[in-house]
This record gives structure tokens, sequence and C-alpha cells, in this order.
């Protein structure tokens, strides 16, 4: 959450993120710090091109859990979460990250060490997860996989 929070920030975002104003604001970041701009280098350079990183990531952060694309993977989240098993699970801080048996490797943000402790604990740790946290958190889709056939 704390990494939404910050992007949020950075982009000047309120509430649900809209993919236009977005994408503006992240031309205007990038003109504004695009290392090219400093040209003799320096710590000015230097800060220029850690923001320009940090605006590049920022930018497809927030647009891989907006709304839209959420809604755009819609099929393909369901259809991991339902006919995939649970192949490994990673926990940190806030974040969940999910590898299921299809290869497809989701991000789950707002999963605190209670609900990943019950999660551990439950006997259906699939229906546990459909039921408390693929409905509930905000996620993204950290990698593809590749389904054998």
């Amino acid at each position: 959450m704390k990494r939404i929070n910050e992007y949020k920030k950075l982009f000047e975002v309120d509430g649900a993120i809209e993919l236009a104003p977005l994408k503006k604001k992240y031309r205007l970041l990038v003109k504004e710090w695009h290392p090219d701009k400093f040209p003799n280098g320096g710590e000015k350079a230097l800060e220029a091109e850690e923001m320009s990183r940090r605006v590049i990531d920022g930018y497809h952060f927030l647009v891989s859990i907006s709304p839209a694309t959420k809604e755009a993977n819609l099929e393909e989240f369901t259809t991991t979460t339902t006919e995939s098993m649970i192949d490994d699970l990673q926990h940190k801080g806030l974040r969940l990250e999910i590898t299921f048996t299809d290869g497809n490797t989701y991000e789950f943000f707002g999963v605190n060490k209670q609900l990943y402790t019950k999660l551990l604990s439950s006997d259906k740790q699939l229906r546990f997860a459909r039921r408390k946290i693929f409905s509930s958190c905000v996620y993204r889709k950290a990698k593809s996989g590749t389904k054998e056939d």
C-alpha cells in the first residue's frame, strides 16, 4: 500500500486511477525530469536520472492496477484464479505474491500478516484466497506464464 500511495502522490492521483490523465501527467514528468536536460552531469543530472526511473516505474505500476487494465484482463485473471492451483506464495510487508500452476504470478496489496497466516493454515488455500484475498485486495499481474498442454 505504501508503494501505491507513493506513486499516486507522485502523479497527483486522487481516488480511482484514470488512464488518460495519468498518461498526460506521465509525459509532463518525463519532460521535466529527463536526464538529457542536464548535459553537464553533476548532482542535478543524477537526481534527474533517479527521478526519471521513479516516474517510469510509477507509471507502469499505476497502469497495471488501474480499473481499466483490471477490466481488460479480468477474463484471464478469473481463469487463472479458478482453474489453476497455487504453486508458490511469497509475503513481504503487506504484499502477497502468488504464483499459479499456469505460470502466472499476481501481486496482492494490503494482505497483512494475520490474513497471510490464516491463508497458510487453511486446509483449502485456494478457496480461502478466492473468498478473502482475490475479491477484496488491490492486485496486479506481476509475471506472465506459459500454460503447458
